[in-house]
């Protein structure tokens, strides 16, 4: 269903029941749906309201679960299957009628405690994997996303709609799920904070998957504090993901340690080798709050990361072709598509529609791929984690004595361009979380022309905790900063408009 389409009908269904007071949280629940209908058509951020959201919302007054999140909407990436009318449709028209009628783990701990699903986000189609040369915050079922800070600015991906949404203020939570860099990219371009989390942690179970190594969901919201309660709600072991045995040993109430004293006496690591693309002078101001707020900052110049970029695309396209025909035939819905060489095919078949702006080179490379137990994939995986965990983030901490790295997340926002695909100026440091496995927190730390931009925060395998309560002591101290005015173009904003005039 049209996200419109969709939204219109919540609200019909609303109108249609009779009429009775409405409480707290059908209200908000409500006023979200109100506002995906007024502001997300210049967004393209949300496919589809979910029907049932004022019928769950009136549940939870009805003495519904009770807790810190209790009644709040929220929206899911759509790769992330949630139970009722939705299909779950990775972006893709091959699995438009994907209605599997089951809540992955993660959802079924949202509403236990008692979370509103309000609906699914766009994204970029197949999570970005169909292709290199893409365009972000594409998909064939939903459009183009946009960025609400300049809209004709790529929203990243492939979590674009999460990351849109929470920025317009539709949502102030969202969930995303990453592989390299699909939370915390769209999260810092759109102004909002991100976290992977650390692979295991969160179930990835009724998930569209590409790695079984790499992949996690996470939240995305408007603070710290917000993605700290979000982590630990969907946080926790699952039987049906081998990678979550130690999740509930690690996991923990988030939100409860947040100090906005926590960096005081800590040596945090600067990620020279990871800096630059137009974003020094607001990573300067972000690491001189860092040490007023009392952090000793430790040079990291130099680090040799090409075994991770050499042997990375083996793993993902091998991981994918295998994760994919497993979830394609596990799917309860009639689809046509079981395999991915199936979905190549749909795609030729649909080119029209599928394959109309760019190709999918990518799953065409994947389906060539030898399987798990192929001795090249499974070299390959040792030597990118091995570069990334414990020759990258867990080497650099132990020789630099710290307890963190950081450094900038993204580039700002780059135009969307249908001709060459996206065109990103740099990036951070994040493949060596993605590719470890360890968590990844990005914070807004300010503005580059008026196009958002992240601090990044990196540390071992389950130090979530560690990072929120830094990233929450530097947002603290950082101050607000300037939402989106959904300006058409950057240009047109009154700080750049003038200069361009003759």
């Amino acid at each position: 269903m049209h996200r419109l389409l969709a939204a219109t009908a919540a609200i019909v269904i609303a109108s249609a029941l009779p009429a009775q007071p409405a409480g707290p949280v059908v209200q908000q629940t409500q006023a979200a749906i109100e506002r995906i209908r007024r502001i997300d058509p210049a967004l393209g951020s949300v496919i589809a309201v979910d029907p049932t959201a004022l019928d769950q919302a009136r549940r939870v007054e009805g003495g519904g679960p009770r807790g810190p999140l209790s009644g709040l909407p929220i929206l899911l990436k759509d790769n992330i299957e949630a139970a009722g009318p939705l299909p779950t449709t990775a972006g893709s028209l091959a699995l438009a009628n994907n209605v599997t009628n089951r809540d992955a783990p993660l959802v079924a701990r949202l509403r236990a405690a008692g979370v509103i699903i309000l609906g699914k986000t766009n994204l970029s189609e197949w999570a970005n994997i169909r292709s290199n040369h893409s365009i972000s915050g594409w998909s064939a079922v939903g459009g183009q996303t946009r960025n609400p800070y300049a809209l004709d600015r790529n929203t990243c991906g492939s979590s674009s709609g999460s990351g849109a949404a929470v920025a317009a203020g539709l949502v102030r939570m969202a969930i995303g799920t990453e592989t390299d860099g699909s939370i915390t990219c769209p999260a810092a371009i759109n102004g909002i904070v991100g976290l992977k989390p650390t692979v295991g942690l969160v179930s990835r179970t009724h998930i569209v998957p590409i790695s079984e190594s790499q992949d996690t969901a996470g939240p995305m919201t408007a603070s710290v504090r917000e993605a700290a309660m979000l982590l630990s709600v969907i946080a926790g072991s699952d039987p049906a993901d081998k990678a979550t045995a130690e999740a509930d040993r690690h996991r923990r109430d988030y939100a409860a340690g947040l100090s906005p004293t926590a960096l005081r006496g800590k040596r945090i690591g600067v990620m020279r080798f990871a800096s630059g693309f137009g974003t020094d002078e607001v990573f300067e101001r972000a690491l001189g709050v860092l040490k007023a707020q009392g952090a000793t900052l430790v040079e990291i110049g130099k680090f040799d990361d090409s075994q991770i970029g050499r042997n990375e695309g083996l793993v993902l396209n091998t991981e994918l072709k295998a994760g994919l025909n497993a979830y394609l035939k596990g799917s309860p819905a009639n689809i046509p598509v079981r395999t991915l060489a199936d979905t190549i095919a749909f795609n030729k078949a649909n080119a029209a529609t599928e394959l109309a702006l760019f190709g999918q080179e990518t799953f065409e490379q994947a389906e060539k791929t030898k399987g798990l137990s192929d001795p090249a994939y499974r070299k390959a995986r040792q030597l990118s984690f091995q570069a990334a965990g414990p020759n990258g983030i867990d080497r650099l901490l132990k020789q630099y004595n710290v307890s963190a790295l950081v450094g900038p997340t993204m580039p700002p926002s780059w135009k969307i361009d249908v001709v060459n695909g996206d065109q990103i100026s740099g990036g951070g440091a994040g493949s060596l979380a993605a590719v470890a496995g360890y968590p990844h927190l990005t914070v807004p730390m300010g503005q580059v022309r008026g196009l958002p931009v992240g601090l990044s925060f990196m540390g071992p395998k389950w130090s979530e905790a560690m990072l929120l309560n830094y990233g929450f002591a530097f947002e603290q101290a950082r101050g607000p900063l300037p939402g989106p005015l959904f300006f058409r173009s950057i240009e047109e904003s009154p700080a750049i408009a003038p200069h361009l005039k003759r």
